[in-house]
């Protein structure tokens, strides 16, 4: 996590995918490391038994996860926005996500 947070303050323009398992705890270590930086906090939802279609479609996954995950990874969190790849194509969930990200560079 402060690699990350040194690459960003370095001048990088980083992406995180996480899952947290450790609810609101986990997001807190997040904000903690990255205080001071511009963050856009973003919840990706899927229905659970959308997510495990995709589960077993895919074949590599522990088959029971996807779905005993759908909402345990989102309690106690705060997002800036939140889009759901279950009811919305990836691309629009995508669209959404840039309209709020700031392209400014330093």
């Amino acid at each position: 996590m402060a690699g990350v947070a040194a690459m960003v303050r370095a001048g990088a323009r980083v992406i995180v995918d996480d899952a947290f398992l450790g609810g609101a705890e986990s997001q807190r270590r997040w904000r903690d490391v990255l205080d001071g930086l511009e963050v856009l906090w973003v919840g990706v939802r899927c229905d659970g038994a959308v997510a495990a279609g995709r589960e077993m479609a895919r074949g590599d996954r522990v088959t029971g996860m996807a779905e005993s995950q759908a909402e345990v990874v989102h309690r106690g969190l705060a997002y800036d926005i939140e889009v759901d790849t279950g009811s919305a194509e990836a691309l629009a969930c995508a669209r959404e996500i840039a309209s709020r990200v700031s392209f400014e560079t330093s």
